[in-house]
């Protein structure tokens, strides 16, 4: 059993959870403390996180430190959210509190983020898979942005960002200098013309029954025994008519009724008009709130990498899903993609004791020989550079910024000459190990593209097998492979170069 304590730093709130991690017990909570703090406001405002709130993280976080010190706690993770991925003096904020706490806080891309949440809905377990058997959406809400993440038949379909936070958008009504009864149609109108676009491009024909939203003011009215909200899940309806009757009344009204501080009464009420609209633009009928934070989704991630908590859910198929999408939206051969993933990930595996890389690096070739040739829909002569530019300015749910570089740089290197290190890392956030990764399963990737350069899956099998220092492809084909075997050599040749194994190709009689 762990003691384990998961820290947001939040746009608009720093909070803490401690839970007890057991493989028999699984995650069982014993405290959560939050602290009201305004990031958000200063880094969409003004672009920086200021001193004086600087100052005020610093105390509470060391306030925290105390805390989990007095629970005996194991391991924590703090991370920061879109506070901290705006700010322009995010290094010099974070030294400062690592100095001044002693707490090290990681900042997420916001599809690490947005995973974490998804993860810790989908740790409820039954209800997460019974729900999402029918088309579903998750909307998630935050102080910058929305994600909206599109289920059909338990898999991920689809996922999108867009710049809708709750502090985003009471920044831009406070700019608009509108009477308060106005600001429902002026949110209407801002949020509409997104959600057009979204709906446009990405619902068409599809039929979503089921919203899911986490969020930190709607969840919060949940189970409040307000009329129509007295469970998690709330037929559509009822939002409007809840809404309704927040229209009517003053703050100090609502905060009284809902048991909320004042000042997050028109956070709570933005984020309510999201949620209508989304429903309304999706023609859902069931809203799901299961009340779950980005606390929860640290602690489960936490458990299940210590082998504590055993996923009932496949994230890495999602992963792998939200690849496969992109890759059809681009107009990708889906029976290529599959022959180039087979015959890597054999490669890959049967090359184990030379490469040294693991599990991960193994998904992120298998999403770049899903994503290999998604350039072309843009130009067949310039593929390399088109595929990298698709998949930096494509969210991977998931996946963290340096995880997308490496993919999309993979891709790109399968169809250009490599660029050793000091080339490459001029305008990147690459480290040499990233590079090294990169120079690894490009060489894989290119010997497979190699293998089926005709686009004719001409192998019946591919069998790999490591002896002395030759690579020993065997493939099964009646066909003519003379293309294969002309183009191989050059492959060859960058292969040999990073793992000093020389692979050689055989035809099977």
């Amino acid at each position: 059993m762990k003691t384990f304590a998961a820290i947001d730093v939040g746009s608009y709130e720093l909070a803490m959870k401690i839970v007890e991690i057991s493989a028999k017990g699984g995650i069982r909570e014993i405290d959560h403390i939050r602290h009201r703090i305004d990031l958000g406001t200063d880094t969409f405002v003004t672009g920086k996180i200021s001193n004086e709130r600087v100052d005020e993280l610093c105390r509470v976080l060391r306030d925290y430190g105390e805390i989990m010190r007095g629970y005996k706690v194991d391991q924590y993770r703090a991370y920061g959210t879109s506070a901290f991925r705006e700010t322009k003096n995010r290094v010099i904020v974070l030294d400062q509190i690592k100095q001044r706490t002693g707490i090290n806080i990681e900042v997420l891309s916001n599809s690490e983020q947005r995973f974490l949440n998804y993860k810790a809905i989908a740790s409820i377990g039954d209800d997460f898979n019974r729900v999402i058997e029918k088309g579903t959406a998750i909307v998630d809400i935050g102080g910058g942005s929305i994600q909206v993440s599109l289920f059909d038949k338990d898999t991920l379909m689809t996922t999108q960002n867009m710049r809708l936070g709750v502090l985003r958008l009471q920044d831009r009504l406070g700019r608009l200098n509108i009477r308060p009864e106005q600001n429902e149609s002026m949110l209407d109108e801002i949020v509409s013309a997104q959600l057009a676009v979204f709906k446009k491009l990405y619902l068409k024909d599809k039929v979503i029954e089921n919203i899911i939203v986490v969020d930190d003011y709607v969840s919060a009215v949940i189970g409040r025994n307000v009329a129509g909200l007295e469970q998690n899940s709330v037929e559509a309806d009822a939002m409007e008519k809840f809404l309704e009757r927040v229209r009517l009344k003053s703050v100090q009204e609502v905060s009284r009724i809902l048991d909320m501080p004042e000042e997050n009464v028109p956070l709570m009420f933005i984020s309510g008009v999201l949620v209508n609209r989304i429903v309304k633009v999706m023609g859902a009928k069931l809203i799901w709130i299961p009340g779950v934070t980005l606390c929860d989704g640290i602690a489960y991630e936490y458990g299940e990498n210590s082998a504590l908590i055993r996923p009932d859910h496949d994230f890495e198929q999602d992963i792998v899903a939200c690849a496969r999408n992109i890759s059809k939206r681009y107009m990708g051969s889906r029976r290529r993609s599959e022959t180039l993933e087979k015959i890597a990930l054999t490669i890959y595996d049967s090359m184990k004791k030379v490469h040294g890389m693991g599990r991960r690096e193994r998904l992120l070739l298998r999403i770049a020989t899903l994503l290999h040739d998604c350039g072309k829909y843009i130009s067949l002569s310039n593929l390399g550079e088109c595929s990298y530019n698709i998949i930096m300015s494509t969210e991977i749910i998931g996946l963290s910024h340096v995880e997308r570089e490496i993919v999309a740089n993979v891709v790109k290197y399968n169809h250009m000459d490599f660029d050793y290190y000091e080339a490459m890392g001029q305008d990147r956030f690459l480290d040499q190990r990233d590079y090294l990764t990169i120079a690894k399963l490009t060489a894989i990737l290119k010997i497979a593209n190699a293998l089926d350069r005709s686009h004719k899956q001409k192998f019946k099998d591919v069998r790999t097998a490591l002896r002395d220092e030759q690579l020993i492809i065997t493939v099964d084909s009646s066909q003519d492979i003379t293309l294969e075997k002309g183009l191989f050599a050059k492959r060859a040749e960058f292969f040999e170069e990073v793992y000093s194994v020389r692979p050689v190709i055989r035809q099977k009689d």
